[in-house]
């Protein structure tokens, strides 16, 4: 029988606001968010806890966060910092394991099973790596150590900010029986509103349900529902993430109030895309044109079609077209990119020249 895998999952505390808390000392004590103007349509990346207190979140319109919480100070951001910052997170993780998945720059499993660290304890490498990222990226990150990744990432949330939350084997379907259905990733508001329909609000609730009610209630979701509810997961820690796609998008100040103004703004994001897949070898990976349309009535479609000659900007004329005759209202939003199919593998006979 195998030992039980130790996996820790990472989470920095409002990465962007605290980087800039971090060179900003003055913004520690004032409600901050990350994001766009709110007179140009913008949507908050993340906010600090100071403005969370007004109900200020992240991926909320900044002119409704404006209405909680009228002093709130709206920042640009910098992503070349915030790499940095996340590369040296990510440095200090692979002094303890190489089995690492990167969710996002603030985020990332890490399977410790085999680390020799601290006698292999999972719990000490956390408290290390904490305290090591807090010294030199200054920053706190929380942590959730557990047997799987699901119980450890929502370890890693019970105990916000710089918190360490670990699960022992013995003490996870204690832990997961209380843990609301609003934790589990996947479950949004939909799902949620589904859920209670039936009195499920917990895990503890899931355990008790019968899988045909719950399966004809959430349909294809109620096996993972149901597995997790348990504390059942065994995706492994994946070191390799595959670029499934590379795209652009706008949401537009004001709505394109037709396609003729759909038409004259494309130009404009197929030059956006071009440069993003300067000095990227994808040309052998493109398997789809796709574009993705969002109305103002927040509607949205998405086309593909698949690559058969040499790349036409035509393509995609033709697909924005198509996908604004679906609804034929203001346009909010507009993205355009390219699918990706996986690398070709290796053939045998080059592994053995």
């Amino acid at each position: 029988m195998s030992l039980p895998r130790k996996i820790i999952h990472i989470d920095a505390d409002c990465f962007y606001a605290a980087i800039e808390m971090r060179d900003d000392p003055s913004l520690k004590d004032i409600p901050i968010a990350i994001g766009g103007p709110s007179n140009a349509r913008g949507v908050l990346s993340t906010a600090n806890y100071v403005a969370r207190t007004f109900g200020v979140r992240s991926a909320m319109p900044t002119s409704v966060a404006k209405r909680l919480c009228p002093s709130l100070r709206i920042l640009n951001g910098n992503m070349e910092k915030y790499r940095l910052a996340s590369q040296q997170m990510h440095q200090i993780f692979k002094e303890y394991t190489d089995m690492i998945e990167p969710l996002s720059l603030d985020e990332a499993y890490l399977d410790v099973t085999d680390s020799s660290a601290h006698q292999g304890s999972a719990t000490l490498i956390a408290q290390e790596i904490r305290s090591k990222v807090l010294e030199a990226v200054g920053i706190t990150v929380s942590a959730g150590v557990a047997t799987n990744k699901f119980i450890a990432k929502v370890a890693s949330d019970w105990d916000k900010p710089d918190g360490l939350t670990v699960i022992a084997p013995d003490e996870q379907f204690e832990f997961i029986s209380k843990v609301p259905v609003k934790c589990i990733s996947g479950v949004g508001k939909v799902a949620q509103e589904k859920l209670a329909e039936i009195n499920v609000f917990t895990c503890a609730d899931l355990q008790k349900i019968d899988f045909s009610v719950l399966q004809k209630k959430v349909g294809s979701m109620a096996f993972k529902l149901s597995q997790y509810a348990l504390g059942i997961d065994d995706r492994p820690v994946s070191v390799s993430r595959e670029r499934k796609s590379i795209s652009v998008e706008h949401t537009f100040a004001k709505d394109l109030a037709g396609l003729n103004e759909c038409c004259v703004a494309l130009p404009m994001l197929l030059a956006d895309l071009e440069k993003r897949m300067k000095g990227r070898n994808f040309e052998a990976q493109l398997s789809k044109y796709y574009l993705k349309m969002k109305f103002d009535d927040f509607k949205q479609t998405t086309i593909e079609q698949p690559i058969k000659n040499k790349l036409s900007h035509e393509i995609f004329m033709n697909l924005l077209k198509q996908a604004y005759d679906r609804y034929q209202r203001p346009v909010r939003l507009i993205g355009v990119g390219y699918r990706l199919s996986p690398p070709a593998p290796l053939q045998l006979s080059f592994l053995f020249e």
